[in-house]
């Protein structure tokens, strides 16, 4: 499989519903309550930070992290995705590319953030390797990265995310999106065995800091108590926090 395909595959389904997931993405419990506040713990204060946004979507992240104090730079594979941020981000101290997460980042200078995050965009990416070592490439020494990612256990329970595959395969597999309104948006994304990730991140030079699986927000209880009471039971998502190991240049 060609590394534009898993690309093209993530462009082709955020593009179907791009302006429903920037409204709603901002609001909805997985998001908001769940994941989102996950993410930005573990990224800690980035006042005064150069951050790479990888794989910015419509800018959400990108506009918080410019009211925390950073300088941004997003980059995503979905042109109607750029367009929103943007359109977000207006006058606010951010950049943004369309940028493949899994072809060189060639608008990009060597150790020039300070941090990056990454949240929820590389389940679209096959080959982690390649991108951990981009990330590695355009980060500081000693910089953070942060990044989410669906939790390959979870997926590997649920029969439509298996497919019948051994946990320890790497596996692609679609299905309908809920929450975003009608038409549902056919989305497909990989699951692979945690060493995978874990250990393309340390072979890049990440050094895992932190892991967490994380628990729903208290609101999302009133919010939807089915959510809640589900992600209570088991994590959907897992975040993660490394740091670069590399000589100054």
């Amino acid at each position: 499989m060609s590394s534009s395909e898993p690309s093209s595959m993530g462009r082709t389904a955020y593009a179907s519903f791009a302006e429903r997931y920037a409204e709603i993405a901002v609001t909805k419990p997985h998001n908001a309550l769940y994941e989102r506040p996950a993410t930005r713990q573990l990224l800690g204060d980035v006042a005064g930070l150069h951050v790479l946004d990888a794989g910015c979507g419509p800018g959400i992240n990108s506009a918080w992290l410019v009211e925390q104090g950073a300088t941004v730079h997003g980059i995503d594979v979905t042109p109607e995705m750029i367009a929103l941020a943007r359109e977000r981000c207006r006058g606010m101290a951010v950049a943004f590319d369309v940028q493949d997460l899994g072809a060189p980042f060639a608008t990009l200078a060597d150790d020039s953030f300070d941090a990056v995050v990454s949240a929820l965009a590389l389940d679209y990416v096959e080959d982690l390797g390649p991108t951990f070592r981009e990330f590695a490439r355009v980060a500081k020494p000693g910089a953070t990265l942060v990044w989410s990612m669906g939790h390959p256990m979870r997926d590997w329970l649920d029969e439509r995310t298996r497919r019948n595959r051994s946990y320890f395969e790497i596996t692609r597999f679609g299905m309908y999106w809920s929450g975003f309104g009608e038409p549902k948006p056919f989305v497909e994304s990989y699951r692979r065995p945690l060493a995978g990730i874990l250990n393309a991140a340390a072979t890049a030079g990440w050094q895992l800091e932190h892991m967490v699986e994380p628990l729903p927000l208290p609101e999302m209880k009133a919010v939807s108590p089915r959510l809640y009471d589900e992600l209570s039971q088991a994590p959907a998502f897992m975040c993660l926090r490394a740091r670069l190991q590399k000589p100054a240049s």
